[in-house]
């Protein structure tokens, strides 16, 4: 194992029912849309990786907002507006690093792991949760931070992890990543790489089958993941 890789949203920080949901329903407000996504109906739309295309499967889905002529224009419209609406949250500390990851960051940094960040939400956003809650010093120890529209398909098309791989100089089976959607496990997987799941607050009845581990949180206390586990995996 010489790289340890993860995911964000659900991963770094449990953002999506109560971080990207609510700002997707604020943007939709402050544009005058008579849309508002449920807990529930979220649910089913987060299987949709990436902001831009959520929307538009919903928008396909249910019918655009009436005077929509240029569509990508639209979604790109909404999608810095919520942008900047999850940045807000972020920055405030309303969100929070879930359990473990601090401790597994500084367990890497001190065993001179190669670390990196691979999503498919906005890079502003990923950027902001790593340099916000972990840190600048932290931030510093990150060799990159792959997001948004950096690869043209989204998870669970392993472009991303590829992609990774690529920038790190490092082969597939070299890497261990930490993931809480099956869409992101089965990137992972088709790139090669060993992954651990840690599941979300919408992603626990997911099929994990292929995963090397399934946990509820990386912990701090108790049954945590350290790690020499993730060395173990890698090895195995």
């Amino acid at each position: 194992m010489k790289a340890l890789i993860f995911d964000c949203d659900g991963v770094l920080v449990d953002t999506e029912r109560d971080g990207h949901r609510v700002a997707f329903n604020q943007a939709f407000a402050r544009q005058g849309l008579s849309v508002e996504w449920s807990v529930a109906e979220y649910a089913e739309l987060v299987k949709v990786a990436g902001g831009k295309e959520r929307m538009r499967h919903y928008f396909n889905e249910n019918g655009w907002p009436e005077g929509v002529e240029d569509q990508d224009a639209f979604i790109t419209t909404l999608h810095a507006d919520k942008t900047s609406l999850i940045m807000q949250k972020i920055e405030s500390g309303e969100l929070t690093l879930r359990p473990g990851v601090r401790r597994l960051v500084d367990e890497a940094i001190a065993e001179g792991m190669t670390l990196a960040v691979c999503s498919t939400s906005n890079e502003r956003a990923v950027r902001g949760v790593v340099h916000t809650l972990l840190g600048s010093v932290r931030e510093e120890k990150f060799s990159e931070i792959l997001a948004g529209d950096v690869v043209s398909k989204k998870k669970p098309d392993p472009e991303i992890y590829n992609l990774a791989k690529e920038r790190l100089g490092l082969r597939g089976e070299e890497c261990v990543v930490v993931e809480d959607s099956r869409n992101g496990l089965l990137a992972a997987k088709g790139a090669g790489m060993h992954c651990i799941v840690t599941t979300s607050s919408y992603t626990g009845e997911e099929d994990f089958t292929e995963a090397g581990r399934v946990v509820p949180e990386l912990g701090d206390d108790g049954d945590i993941v350290t790690l020499q586990d993730l060395k173990q995996l890698a090895s195995s």
